[in-house]
């Protein structure tokens, strides 16, 4: 587990077709990156149930809960969405839970082409009482 969470944070500041971003709403911070598998090491790959490929990429979400004191907490959700290209294909994806103590992860694998933009349409629902944080985002995706 620690190999992953290492190597998710070497996703997270790699170059800027890897670079994390974040959304931030009232309650929420959420912490997404998109990035080939290949960077994911092929035992924390194994020992998470993940695909790794030269033609497979994942989408990684962490939310985080604004605490009172000014720091962030990070918190469950229920995570659901779609990703397609530009011929309007569209894969479901279906994202793992990898909870390592403090730090949890969304992890969802979906296929991509050579030079393919992906359009991701994700919600995520820290709060089942409250409607899901809509998160909208293309990237292009390069064979490794």
């Amino acid at each position: 587990m620690k190999m992953l969470l290492g190597t998710l944070i070497l996703a997270l500041l790699c170059n800027s077709a890897t670079a994390e971003q974040v959304l931030e709403t009232e309650r929420y911070l959420v912490h997404y990156n998109a990035f080939n598998s290949t960077v994911i090491d092929a035992d924390a790959a194994t020992a998470n149930n993940l695909i790794r490929s030269k033609y497979s990429a994942m989408i990684n979400i962490a939310v985080f809960i604004k605490n009172p004191d000014g720091s962030t907490s990070a918190v469950k959700s229920f995570n659901s969405g779609t990703v397609q290209n530009l011929l309007r294909q569209q894969q479901p994806l279906t994202f793992a839970t990898i909870n390592e103590g403090k730090a949890i992860y969304y992890i969802a694998s979906f296929r991509f082409a050579d030079q393919e933009l992906m359009n991701f349409s994700i919600k995520v629902q820290p709060d089942p009482n409250q409607p899901p944080i809509t998160l909208e985002l293309s990237q292009k995706f390069y064979v490794d």
